[in-house]
Parts: structure tokens; C-alpha cells; sequence
């Protein structure tokens, strides 16, 4: 973002316009919310330019008719602030000589540091801020950056940050605050437009992280296999799941591959639950059972080297198989599979433990997807520091030469050629138990789907289909139930692909 603002600046933008832009784009948001400002506002302001923005939305906001005061904890440091302090003065804005009181109904608009900042913050300013949040928890705003936040991170610039309860980012939203450290700090995010120039987008990297939402969904082209093709030329599903202990695991698998609209799926499951699968899952096609170890857990080395795996599009491997110590040797039947292999949960956790687990990732024939969760990641990636999920997925897909999907809150999906999304709405509802095994299934479902009908696999079909599940999550009217999800992903995914 500091790239793009010095080229807008290049291009003859005055840095006064800009920040004209910012300012009166902020007040016009607040003045559309006349509940926010009916007992008036204070505006918190900086010494940098990020001060400067706030006094043109307190400029804004008195001119508009508003009770607005000014309070500057810090000296002033940039000229261009300095003047619109001036002219706040002139026009008999209320400079508060003390520090306001948190207790106090009127809006608070914090403008005190920026993009980019560093700087360990007072401790009596934090607390100050929290305090405002607490007493009136719907009236702190940030401009920008929460101060106190890393907007590179998300991390905390000390052992506290500013709590806001509505954070206003401007230009592009900030990968520190869509991390899931962040959450908590930045509140609501809303982006304000300052009409970055067209050209200056276009001449972003392609390996520029995206930030997707759900409005995305409706721009996707999903896959869409011929009217005129079989099932078995619609996309081929096997799914390996399940154990003694995690019997629930391979059924919500394989209700996430059906609620892809894949045209078969198949299993291997253990025998407790493949003695009723007929009834729990007509439509699935039991190839066998998993034979189990002493400890519970589901061996699948056998059926690998006894069956044809290139009959099938896709593979999944691995919700509720179970931990076991297994030979190194026992992936080795998948580096010659074509189609499509997802790796989830214990399959993860089994590969961690063999000797080859990245080798064997680098040395596969065919296109692999991982979607764990952040301790399975850090089994198979202990070396890769986890605190920025963006990072760190991207480092991982790079390595393995995996696309990585890391189920998170603001869950991080990567390739090995440097393409990145992540999710930028969060629903509390897709954190429940069994979801991850639905998406698994959904995700190795879509992936079969694409090759039948397109015979090619994108990452981004990864990153929407796990959109898709998280949309699911937060809009399913029956529940937030993995079951309940499932259905109305169905019914979004035929809606889709109709």
C-alpha cells in the first residue's frame, strides 16, 4: 500500500488530495450512521499524516453540523497535519487540553498512527482506548490501523493494542489485519476507497496475496460437465476415512464429496461403518473395509497396491483414520496416481512421521492438495514459524510443491507457483467439530468434477470451494451442524453449476 500511494504520488497525486480523499471518504461513512454521532465526537490525533486524516474528518464531521473535539497526546510532526490543526482552530473546533473521558457517549475516532507503524505506544493511551471500548463498545474507530497493530502481521506492538470496535483501512485491506491474531483488535473491517488508479493494480504482481469474500462466489465459474455425460464422466471420488474411534469421520467425508455434485463416489471405511453404509449412504459404492491396529487406528497400506487408483479423478486420504507408526514405504502406491490426492487430518499426521514426508510430496506425478488444521501443519512443517498464516502457507506450498489449504478463522490457500488467497469474512459458525471432514470431502469432490469435465485442476477452485464451505457455514438457515452445512452446500452447488 505504501507502494502504491509513493506511485500515485509519483504520478503528480499531491499527497494533500489524498489525503482530502481519505478523510471526507471516513466522515462520509460516520455521517451515514447518524447513531454513531448523536451524543458528538472526539477525534484522537496523531502526529503523522495518519493525524492529518483525522483532522479532516473532524473538519468534516463540524461542518456537517457534528459536536466534534480534538485531542493531541503526541507533538505534531508533520507539516501538512500542522495545517489542518490550524485551520480546525480557525473554524472553532474544541481543542481538549485533557485527556476525554472513556465514560463518555460520544464517538471516538482514533487517528493516531498509520500503515507501517512501529513504535511501542504508552501504555496509559491503551489503556485509555479499552477502556472507551469497554464502556461504550460500538463507538471506537480506527483510521486505518488499530493503534498498537502491525499491519504487516497482525501482531501486537506490545503487550496490549488498541481494541477498536469498527476499523476503517484504507486503499487495500492489510494482511496483518486479516490475520486471525488481528480479530479481536481490528473489530468490524471496512474498507474506504481512494481510487487507486487502474494501471497501478494491473501492475501488481500475480503473486499478490487476494483477499476474497463471499461477493466472489458469484463471479466463479464452477465446474459444469456436459449434459450428455455419465456419472463416471462427471468425476470419480474415492474416499479412505474412518476408524473404530472416529466412526463419524468417514461419513461426514463422504457427505462433503456427494454435496459436490461429483458423480461417484466410493469408499473404504472401517467395518463398523461399512456394515450400515448401505442404509446411512446409498449412494456410495464400499469397496472394502479398512482392516484396524491394535490402538484403534485404520490401516490402508494394503488396499493401495490392490486396487487400480487411476480408475478414480480424485483420492482422499485421511479424516478419523487415526494415528499410526506405519512403514515408510506406505504412501509409496500414491506417487503414481495422476488424478487429484487430498491429504486431510491423520493422513497428514501419518506422513509427518515417515522419513519422506516432503520428499514424497515433491516426487508425486500428480496434483496434491493438504488442508490441515494449524497443529497438523506444524507437524509436517515444524520448521516454519506459524505466527503469520499467510506466510507461512505460502512458504510450505512453495516447498512441497502442494497446493496447502490452512484451516484457520481467515483460513490461507497457497500453490507452488505462488498464488494466494485468503478469506476475509470469518463466521464462528464453520468452528465445529466434523466441519473439516466435510471439507475435505467438498473439496476432493470439486477437484474430481474440474478434471471430468475440464481434464486440468487450478488452485483457485480450492480457494473457492473453501469460500464456498465457509459461506455455507455462516448463511445455512437449519443449523451449523456439519450435516446441515452439508445439505445446503448442496443446494448452493447444483444452484451454481445449474
Amino acid at each position: 500500500m505504501q507502494n502504491i500511494e509513493n506511485e500515485m504520488f509519483s504520478m503528480g497525486m499531491p499527497v494533500e488530495a489524498l489525503m482530502e480523499k481519505v478523510g471526507i471518504g471516513i466522515s462520509s461513512w460516520i455521517l451515514d450512521r447518524q447513531g454513531l454521532i448523536r451524543n458528538g465526537a472526539i477525534v484522537l490525533v496523531g502526529p503523522g499524516h495518519n493525524g492529518g486524516d483525522g483532522l479532516v474528518i473532524a473538519r468534516e464531521l463540524y461542518l456537517a453540523g457534528i459536536d466534534v473535539s480534538i485531542w493531541c497526546p503526541f507533538p505534531l510532526k508533520k507539516e501538512l497535519t500542522q495545517k489542518h490543526f490550524d485551520y480546525a482552530m480557525q473554524i472553532g473546533i474544541n481543542i481538549m487540553k485533557k485527556k476525554p473521558d472513556p465514560n463518555s457517549d460520544s464517538l471516538w475516532i482514533e487517528s493516531l498512527f498509520g500503515l507501517g507503524q512501529s513504535t511501542i505506544i504508552a501504555q496509559d493511551i491503551i489503556d485509555l482506548l479499552n477502556l472507551k471500548k469497554k464502556y461504550s463498545p460500538q463507538k471506537l474507530i480506527s483510521v486505518d490501523i488499530p493503534v498498537g497493530l502491525d499491519s504487516d502481521n497482525g501482531k501486537k506492538l506490545s503487550k496490549t493494542s488498541c481494541l477498536a470496535s469498527t476499523t476503517l483501512t484504507v486503499g487495500l485491506f492489510k494482511s496483518g489485519l486479516i490475520q486471525d491474531s488481528a480479530i479481536d483488535l481490528v473489530g468490524d473491517l471496512e474498507r474506504v476507497d481512494i481510487g487507486i488508479p487502474k494501471r497501478i493494480l494491473a501492475e501488481l504482481p500475480r503473486t499478490q496475496p487476494l483477499r476474497i469474500s463471499f461477493s466472489d462466489l458469484s463471479t466463479f465459474q464452477w465446474p459444469k460437465p456436459s449434459k450428455n455425460k455419465s456419472k463416471y464422466q462427471r468425476g470419480r471420488v474415492l474416499v479412505i476415512a474412518g476408524s473404530e474411534k472416529y466412526r463419524g469421520a468417514a461419513s461426514l467425508a463422504l457427505n462433503g464429496a456427494l454435496a459436490s455434485g461429483a458423480g461417484s463416489v466410493s469408499a473404504f471405511v472401517p467395518r463398523s461403518v461399512s456394515s450400515s453404509l448401505w442404509i446411512t449412504h446409498p449412494e456410495v459404492l464400499l469397496l472394502g473395509d479398512l482392516n484396524t491396529f491394535t490402538n484403534g487406528s485404520s490401516d490402508f497400506s494394503k488396499i493401495l497396491s490392490e486396487i487400480d487408483l487411476n480408475r478414480f479423478d480424485s483420492i482422499l486420504l485421511g479424516p478419523g483414520l487415526g494415528i499410526a507408526k506405519e512403514k515408510d514405504g506406505f504412501f509409496d502406491a500414491l506417487l503414481d496416481f495422476k488424478g487429484l490426492l487430498t491429504l486431510d487430518a491423520d493422513a497428514i499426521n501419518r506422513l509427518s512421521l515417515t522419513s519422506k514426508g516432503l520428499e514424497f510430496l515433491n516426487d508425486r506425478k500428480g496434483p496434491t492438495w493438504l488442508t490441515p488444521h494449524i497443529e497438523e501443519f506444524k507437524r509436517l512443517f515444524p520448521f516454519i514459524d506459524c505466527y503469520n498464516p499467510l506466510r507461512a502457507v505460502i512458504e510450505a506450498a512453495n516447498i512441497c510443491s502442494s497446493s496447502v489449504l490452512l484451516k484457520c478463522a481467515h483460513s490461507v490457500i497457497s500453490d507452488p507457483e505462488g498464488n494466494t488467497w485468503q478469506i476475509g469474512q470469518v463466521s464462528s459458525s464453520v468452528a465445529r467439530t466434523g466441519l473439516g471432514d466435510v471439507l475435505a470431502g467438498f473439496v476432493s469432490g470439486m477437484g474430481a468434477s474440474e478434471l471430468a469435465s475440464n481434464k486440468k485442476l487450478d488452485t483457485n477452485l480450492l480457494a473457492a470451494s473453501a469460500l464456498m464451505h465457509a459461506y455455507a457455514g455462516a448463511f445455512c438457515s437449519r443449523g451449523s451442524t456439519a450435516s446441515a452445512i452439508c445439505t445446503f452446500l448442496s443446494e448452493l452447488i447444483k444452484k451454481g453449476s445449474s
